[in-house]
């Protein structure tokens, strides 16, 4: 039988009606009456079904986006929150010590004011971030600005307020402790017996090292912890303009560059970090640079040569090629890109290094500091690579291993006037693992050293000689 039809379609999953284009008229279609008198028919959509199951994936998805986005929003808003709590408590800690000062309840010295000076200008650089990232609505983060820059006018005002010439007394109790503590040095080094004469500074009257003291941790190179390689020391014979003069060349963080440097014409400079000058070259390469009489001695980069660098102008005067010198991380010591190390002793200026003909071991040079003419050549039989770093005091070189992460050992010493070598074993501590430059200085006895980027000295006491 024929029928008329008119289908209106719904949806499984709901009441209302489908869109327009999923409802359709059919007429006069042919049909069969089954045995129970039910008739059937076949109706074609011109169309799929609506995708229903896509559609409640897209939900349920487009709540989990705003669930977590609202979670990364928070993470946000309490990181901020602790944060602000973390600054205000250093504020709180920075007003307390300002005014103790200003009471006058202790003494104070040109470092307690650069201390200040220094923890609140990084104070005052964090609640810049704060101000540029985050929305001050209620005017917190710029009330704390106001603060941090009143506290630092309050710091200046009262260094000037030194009427009693506090600072420079106190300069001088410390140049008289220092004074009687050579004296106190220069007596402990002395044998009195008719045969012996006392260890004098800048002179060779004196056996082998028998010690190395503990290390005393000057500070951090100006660089930061990241610049783990570098070298740093004093000029042993400064130019008469300049009665000191301190430097420090942190690596890149590549541990193979070197790009900058700088020099203090003081120690309270230096320790301070106050009026450096600052230098850029292009470039040195490894840690085995040396400053000698108001030069830098470097390795040139990607070479077997050694500059000469004068520091006022930061111009290279001469420049010598160390002939058959390995390079480029050949034969370093165990710490890489220490190919070439330039160093100085009583006498002047040296550069150890390797060559293939010595097949790795340690060859030392006597140079001429004017021309950077190779004089007179040692060969040793101590392999380069298995030494941490090297030194020469008064024409003997001194080599060193690692003990272990928190040890080295002198271990190793080549006297160039005997042309005799020897084992010897003088251990010494250390802060980090990785010792890189190591500078003697034969004005004051001491070792200068760069270790993973703090700055370390050593006093070294030597064997009496009859």
């Amino acid at each position: 039988p024929n029928w008329d039809l008119n289908l209106k379609l719904k949806s499984a999953s709901t009441t209302s009606p489908m869109p327009s284009r999923y409802l359709t008229s059919v007429s006069n279609a042919s049909g069969t009456l089954d045995a129970n008198g039910v008739c059937r028919c076949a109706v074609y959509l011109p169309d799929e079904p609506f995708p229903v199951d896509r559609f409640e994936k897209l939900e349920v998805l487009s709540v989990s986006l705003s669930s977590s986005v609202q979670q990364e929003i928070s993470k946000v808003i309490q990181t901020y929150t602790s944060k602000m709590y973390a600054y205000e408590q250093r504020l709180q800690n920075l007003t307390a010590r300002v005014q103790t000062i200003e009471r006058g309840d202790i003494s104070f010295t040109e470092l307690d004011f650069e201390l200040l000076r220094i923890e609140i200008a990084q104070m005052e650089s964090l609640v810049t971030q704060l101000k540029t990232s985050v929305s001050d609505s209620n005017g917190i983060i710029s009330q704390l600005y106001t603060e941090i820059r009143n506290m630092s006018t309050t710091i200046a005002s009262l260094e000037a307020m030194d009427k009693n010439n506090v600072i420079s007394l106190r300069r001088e109790i410390l140049s008289l402790k220092k004074r009687l503590q050579d004296c106190d040095t220069l007596k402990n080094q002395t044998i009195f017996s008719a045969n012996s004469r006392p260890i004098v500074y800048g002179k060779c009257n004196h056996g082998t090292i028998s010690n190395v003291s503990q290390p005393f941790v000057v500070q951090l190179n100006w660089r930061g912890f990241s610049y783990k390689a570098g070298a740093w020391g004093r000029d042993p014979e400064p130019v008469s303009s300049k009665k000191e003069l301190y430097w420090q060349a942190p690596l890149n963080t590549d541990m193979t560059y070197m790009e900058w440097y700088r020099y203090y014409l003081s120690y309270d400079d230096f320790l301070l970090y106050r009026s450096p000058a600052e230098k850029r070259i292009v470039y040195g390469q490894g840690s085995g640079m040396v400053v000698f009489k108001n030069h830098l001695y470097y390795n040139c980069y990607n070479s077997r040569d050694v500059c000469k660098l004068e520091l006022d102008t930061n111009t290279i005067i001469v420049r010598k090629t160390i002939t058959n010198a390995a390079f480029n991380n050949r034969f370093s010591y165990s710490t890489p890109w220490q190919d070439i190390d330039v160093v100085v002793d009583e006498s002047g200026l040296w550069v150890i290094y390797a060559t293939e003909e010595s097949t790795g071991n340690i060859v030392i040079s006597k140079l001429n500091e004017t021309t950077l003419n190779i004089d007179r050549t040692w060969v040793t039989k101590q392999y380069k690579p298995s030494v941490s770093n090297a030194f020469i005091v008064c024409g003997v070189l001194y080599a060193t291993r690692t003990v272990n992460t928190r040890q080295e050992e002198i271990f190793y010493m080549y006297d160039t006037k005997t042309e005799q070598e020897s084992r010897i074993s003088v251990t010494y501590s250390k802060v980090m693992e990785y010792i890189y430059g190591v500078n003697y200085n034969p004005k004051d006895h001491k070792l200068y050293v760069y270790n993973d980027g703090y700055l370390l000295t050593y006093d070294l006491d030597f064997y009496n000689t009859v």
